[in-house]
């Protein structure tokens, strides 16, 4: 399969999607999913990536990112994430071959109502799945740190992903955040969109 090709906006915001292997649940463990965390935690220090939000699910992850201008921030970090994690699950279960598909998608998201949107369809991921009711119930991903439950190793870029949103403060955050869920868990907001790991960008035309 020929790869996709790669795209750049300088202090753009990305939705990463990234699939395990023939989409097998090689991260059905909460232990890897943990190890992934740490690992996109020293990416962030490494690299400089501001991340927004992420959610690990047992086959592939989510991610929302927005580097500082430097084009090769997010491909360094998702190399050293993927890699490392893939090595140290090979070595743990006497595992051969690859961990990821080949490579992973990266979408750019326009700021405000779009990046809400997205945000949203992030959390609710484990739900569309059945897994859980509500993405408070799913401890990997970044739900409880947007609401302020979190006060040891935070990953996220609050005070950036409450701009970017149009927010104000990370108070305003959380308490939009909570509205944003409860709307799409009422509604259809919850089922599966193409359009946010499928596409090249979303936002206005």
């Amino acid at each position: 399969m020929a790869r996709a090709n790669r795209h750049f906006i300088p202090g753009g915001v990305w939705h990463i999607t990234h699939r395990c292997h023939k989409k097998e649940f090689l991260l059905k463990f909460a232990h890897d999913r943990t190890r992934f965390v740490m690992w996109l935690r020293e990416a962030r220090k490494r690299f400089g990536i501001q991340i927004l939000n992420y959610a690990v699910t047992s086959n592939h992850v989510h991610l929302l990112v927005k580097d500082r201008g430097d084009a090769g921030a997010i491909p360094s970090a998702m190399q050293l994430v993927a890699g490392r994690l893939g090595q140290e699950y090979n070595h743990r279960k006497h595992r051969k071959g690859a961990f990821w598909e080949d490579r992973y998608h990266a979408t750019v998201i326009e700021t405000g109502e779009h990046l809400r949107r997205c945000l949203v369809y992030i959390d609710l991921n484990m739900v569309r799945a059945g897994v859980v009711k509500h993405p408070g119930d799913w401890v990997h991903g970044g739900y409880h740190e947007i609401q302020g439950q979190r006060r040891r190793n935070t990953i996220l870029s609050l005070d950036v992903l409450a701009g970017a949103v149009e927010a104000g403060s990370r108070e305003d955050l959380a308490r939009a955040h909570r509205e944003w869920i409860e709307e799409a868990l009422s509604t259809d907001g919850h089922k599966r969109e193409d359009l946010w790991s499928k596409s090249i960008a979303v936002g206005e035309r």
